[in-house]
């Protein structure tokens, strides 16, 4: 919603000073330079890009139509969910947590906690975390770099789709410049034509020059950067389920190792602590 209120403000701001100035709205209106513009816009994306990279980046946008998914509702919902893992885990043994690693789908804990269950890779990268140490296949004190390897990668491949739109967005003044100059070339061909054709025609030259400039910096590169604090919120909760998991794997108390994923986090999701630990005792006499 945030996104659109801003294409509103941008394009009702460049319309509305090109109006006052005694412009004519239709004046803009050249399909052939849409054509020309997005045509080689969408055909050198083609061309950069591998074929996951551009599936990742359209839904990259239409995520961030939607929106950051990661609210303090959904990190309240997350702390739940690792409180009662961690206490089964204690409790009963690492063992106890196998049938909600194994069957998150089916798991009475997962399913209880819709928000934090919706996030299936968070779910399964909290299972494919724990796992390891359920099976025993590694030391407590080797899961951080497990961790940290896979957060690594996944930040690395979140970026890609940044990348490309970046790189696009930077070249669309350029094929604003292209359409300009086929803009000109038919322009020649009818300079002995009438005067009014002849403006017409520079007029359409022109709007392909406006045109690759305004979507390049008019939206192209701020839904970049806007993706980019979408990545961003992604990767912080990964790294805060990967912190806790790290210092309950180690020996912490389930409520502490929550306490230092807290941490982590910015203002903006972050409970107070006092709220926190009032929220997880509230779990654990639930569950008594």
């Amino acid at each position: 919603m945030i996104i659109l209120i801003g294409c509103v403000i941008v394009i009702g701001s460049v319309l509305g000073g090109f109006m006052m100035a005694g412009g004519n709205v239709g004046s803009l209106i050249h399909p052939s330079e849409f054509v020309v513009i997005g045509g080689a816009a969408f055909g050198a994306m083609v061309i950069m890009s591998p074929k996951k990279v551009l599936i990742d980046l359209v839904k990259l946008c239409i995520g961030a139509l939607k929106g950051s998914p990661y609210n303090a509702l959904d990190y309240e919902e997350l702390f739940k969910a690792l409180y009662e893992l961690f206490m089964l885990g204690r409790r009963n043994g690492m063992i106890a947590l196998e049938e909600h690693v194994t069957g998150p789908a089916t798991s009475s804990i997962f399913t209880k906690y819709g928000r934090f269950s919706h996030h299936t890779a968070a779910v399964e990268f909290l299972c494919s975390g724990l796992r390891p140490i359920i099976d025993g296949k590694i030391k407590p004190d080797q899961l951080k770099m497990l961790l940290d390897i896979e957060l690594d990668t996944l930040a690395a491949e979140e970026e890609h789709p940044v990348h490309v739109l970046t790189k696009t967005a930077d070249a669309m003044p350029g094929f604003g410049i292209v359409a300009a100059v086929l803009g000109i070339v038919i322009t020649m061909g009818a300079i002995a034509g009438p005067i009014e054709e002849v403006g017409h025609k520079v007029a359409a030259a022109l709007v392909g020059t406006f045109l690759g400039i305004f979507i390049s910096y008019g939206f192209m590169n701020p839904l970049a950067v806007n993706i980019e604090f979408l990545n961003h919120a992604h990767m912080a909760y990964l790294r805060c389920i990967a912190t806790a998991v790290t210092g309950f794997a180690n020996g912490m108390a389930p409520i502490m190792a929550i306490e230092v994923a807290r941490r982590g986090l910015s203002a903006d999701v972050k409970p107070a602590a006092d709220a926190l630990e009032a929220m997880l005792k509230s779990v654990g006499s639930s569950k008594g």
